[in-house]
This record gives structure tokens, sequence and C-alpha cells, in this order.
């Protein structure tokens, strides 16, 4: 037992020595006395803390900023050391979408490949990389972009999916006036199968419009991608769609109006269809002259002379078989309320009128030619005692030599 004792006490006194050297190491790294000064804690040699992540990765903007300006730039980078990962998401609209990007060949900084933030969207940044001395660290961030107080929007004509005719035009009517009309003329493209010539022209600030030099080739598949979302359309007014459009160009039909012979030749694929006596404006109210296209078709509307600049001359609630030519309120359509007209002489107040019963029917004249027709057809009215429509009447764009049309691009 005595010599178990001793042993004990010897064991004890050992260790504590042990001790008081260990921590007079340390005391002596804390003071700095080893090489470099960082041998103890907080130092390299495996017993301080790592750096924090923010200090380590650095991304900009910063984490939790609001109301971002597109044109500030998502950076990832590394002040040492290199990244391994970065993976950004941006959530928009309910959706997110990985944003595509880069690590710079040295390893240093991470860049998207857009251009720009988009806007009203969340930004989430998740970054690994490795410091100077090899250690891993791991950063996760978010902010979002600014919200527009104003938007703007293009409505496009004609309609997504449809077959229309060989004259057809491609027109934007845009909601709010377009200041930065380059800008906006740029997001907007559009493109046939088989491929042709289409080019813009704007009637002001608030209306673009494309077509080819010719009219469209029968079976031609034309594709309308509006990429306006985030464009600055006017100061502090920004596009909102980014939307893809396409239509199919059907058979080729042509018609020609002759106001002073009071007929109208059909023509379908270049050949004639048939001749139909028709009635034009009377000699006060004539029918423009020039090529119209159809932009709507009606089974039967009302027509109130009042709501087109006349008085109260007129108000019939039941003109059936109506094609829009212009947006004035030039229409083709049947006329069952003066049956001896066509063919003798013009009586409308400057729309084509073609004759029909009350109620319409598919044996007229008027039944028959709209059983025929698309949106995108053309009517060409001429010898009427009356001027050219404007281009800018509807989808009069036609009426404009290719030199002037490809004048009035931005």
């Amino acid at each position: 037992m005595g010599v178990r004792h001793r042993l004990g006490r010897a064991r004890r006194a050992g260790a504590a020595l042990a001790a008081v050297l260990t921590w007079a190491g340390l005391l002596a790294g804390a003071d700095g006395c080893t090489e470099g000064g960082g041998g103890g804690i907080g130092g390299v040699g495996g017993f301080g803390k790592p750096p924090a992540p923010e200090d380590v990765i650095r991304v900009a903007p910063d984490d939790g900023t609001k109301g971002v300006a597109p044109e500030e730039k998502l950076r990832v980078r590394v002040p040492n050391g290199r990244l391994e990962s970065v993976t950004v998401v941006k959530s928009q609209d309910a959706q997110e979408y990985p944003v595509p990007g880069h690590i710079s060949d040295d390893g240093l900084r991470w860049e998207p490949d857009e251009g720009q933030l988009a806007l009203a969207a969340k930004y989430t940044v998740d970054a690994v990389a490795l410091d100077g001395h090899g250690r891993r660290s791991a950063r996760h961030t978010t902010f979002t972009t600014y919200v527009p107080e104003e938007r703007f929007i293009g409505y496009v004509t004609p309609e997504n999916r449809s077959t229309v005719g060989t004259g057809m035009i491609v027109s934007l009517e845009f909601n709010r006036e377009i200041k930065d009309r380059a800008a906006v003329e740029r997001a907007v493209h559009v493109t046939s199968k088989p491929p042709v010539e289409i080019r813009p022209h704007w009637f002001g600030d608030g209306r673009l419009d494309f077509r080819p030099e010719h009219y469209w080739k029968p079976g031609t598949r034309v594709t309308v991608a509006l990429r306006l979302r985030d464009v600055e359309g006017a100061p502090g007014v920004y596009g909102l769609q980014y939307k893809t459009f396409s239509f199919t160009v059907g058979r080729s039909q042509v018609s020609l109006v002759d106001a002073a012979a009071h007929t109208m030749q059909v023509r379908r694929d270049g050949e004639l269809l048939a001749t139909v006596p028709i009635t034009a404006g009377a000699p006060r109210t004539t029918t423009y002259n020039g090529r119209m296209v159809v932009s709507e078709m009606l089974e039967v509307t009302r027509m109130n002379s009042r709501t087109v600049g006349f008085g109260g001359e007129y108000d019939i609630p039941d003109v059936p078989h109506a094609l829009r030519l212009t947006d004035s309120g030039t229409f083709l359509h049947g006329n069952y309320w003066a049956p001896d007209a066509p063919g003798k002489v013009n009586v409308s107040h400057g729309c084509v009128g073609l004759r029909d019963v009350k109620g319409g029917s598919s044996d007229t004249p008027a039944g028959w030619f709209f059983d025929r027709s698309l949106i995108g057809d053309v009517v060409e009215v001429v010898h009427s005692d009356d001027k050219k429509v404007a281009p800018d009447n509807g989808l009069g764009g036609w009426n404009m030599s290719w030199k002037a049309w490809k004048a009035g691009s931005d």
C-alpha cells in the first residue's frame, strides 16, 4: 500500500508539471514570441476559429439589400484563395430561374452572363470558396431589386396561333407613351419561315408595326418575340412582357373594289374567284382609296353614325357580316336596307356594302364573301372621289413605299 501511494503521488506531480509547461507555451505564443505571432490562439496552427464567411466571400449587392437598381452589378469575389462554386437563383412572378454566370480563370471572381438585374425580383446567392490557407467557407445571401411603380405593355395584332391573310401587318399598341423607341424596338424580334426581310415602322410614340416589302407568301410562319421585360421605355416606365407569339399565313385573297363601277373582284391565289356587286360611299361621304386589311370579323354588329363623327343619320342595330377595314370605322358589310343599291349606286357613309338579308345569310353575296374571308385579307379601293387611307388608320401600312416604311425605324 505504501508503494502504490508513492507512485500515485508521482503521477499526479508529473501531470501538474505537464500542465504548467503547456500553459507556458500558450502564453508565450499569445505574447507574440513565436514566429509570425500567429502560432497560438487564433492563428493558423489550428487552435483558433476560422475567419467569418463574409470575410472570405464578398457578395455585392450586400446581403438583405432592398430596391437594388437594375444597373447595379452582381458580383461574387474572394480576396485570396479561390471560388469553388457559385449558384444564383432569380425568383420572379412566383417562379424561379437559374442565373447563368462564370468563375474567372484565376478563381477570384464570379460574374453573371446577363447584363442587368431583373426588376421586381429576389436574388439568392450560394457560394463556396477556399481561403488562402485552404480552409473552406460557404455563404448564403439574398437581395431584392427595385419594383417600378409604372409599367408598359404592348397589345399584339394578330392573335397568337391564328391563321391570317397575306396582308397581315404585325402591330403593337402600347398602353403608355414610349420615349426610348430605339430600346423598345431592339426588344421586339419578328422573324419568319421561310425567312424574309421584315422591318419596323413607328407611328408616333405609341404604335410599332412590322411588315415585309411585299405581302407574305402563303404558308409562312411568323414569330413575334417580345423581350420588353425591364426595358425602360420612358423615364421610370419599364416593360412587363417576356412572351412569344406566332401565327401562320394562309391562302392569298385580295379583293379590288371599284367604287365607280360598283363592283368588287375577289382573287384567290391570283385567280379571279368572283365579281360581286357593291355600293360604296355616297358623293358627300366617300370611301377611302387605297389598300386596307381586314382586322376584325363580326357576324353582326351595331353601327351608329355618332360613333364615327357624323350626326344622327343612322343607327342600325343588326348589321350582318361586318369586316372592319379601318380604325376610323370603314367596314365591308352586308346591306339589307338598300337592296337595290349594290351594283348600281353609291349610297353608304364610307363603307363598302354587299347585298344581304336581315339577320344575314350564307346564300347572299355578303355571306358568301364573309365565309371565305380571313383577318389579314386585303381589300383595295380604287376610283373613289376621296384621298388614300392613312397608313396608320387600321393596318394601312401597305400604302407606304418600302423606302418610306424603312425610314420610320429607330
